[in-house]
């Protein structure tokens, strides 16, 4: 194989930040990932950050937007949202009660994915979940 030569692919969508806009994020994840065993778990953790970017930061204010991108290899499928900032604090994962109506999110992105990478900017946060179509790349965490 070339050097330059990579079988990755990666997708690109940008969505104003209205809650409608989550199914749709959802719908083009599934479309991409049609077939793949991690499908399902994509599609959800999809959701899942979409609608945290509306619901918790400037995304979902007045000309808002968050932005996805699904990169898959042979390995990996990764996941990314990128909302426009204007929270307090960066997203983490936060160890609420099984009954619960909110904050849980992120622990269930993380109990689906293989790893999750939060990156801060001056300009927002991108939440990357990464999940593995073989687990001896790196286990699934316990």
């Amino acid at each position: 194989m070339h050097e330059y030569t990579s079988t990755s692919r990666v997708w690109g969508l940008s969505c104003p930040g209205f809650p409608e806009e989550v199914s749709r994020a959802r719908r083009w994840t599934r479309d991409i990932l049609r077939g793949s065993p991690l499908a399902e778990d994509a599609e959800l953790i999809v959701s899942e950050l979409s609608a945290n970017a509306i619901l918790h930061t400037a995304s979902g204010r007045e000309h808002g937007s968050f932005h996805l991108a699904v990169a898959v290899s042979a390995q990996v499928v990764a996941v990314s949202v990128t909302d426009d900032g204007g929270a307090a604090t960066a997203p983490k994962v936060e160890h609420q009660d099984q009954d619960a109506e909110h904050g849980r999110g992120l622990g269930m992105v993380s109990a689906l994915a293989h790893r999750v990478v939060v990156h801060d900017s001056d300009q927002g946060h991108t939440v990357t979940a990464e999940l593995y179509a073989d687990d001896q790349l790196g286990g699934h965490p316990c």
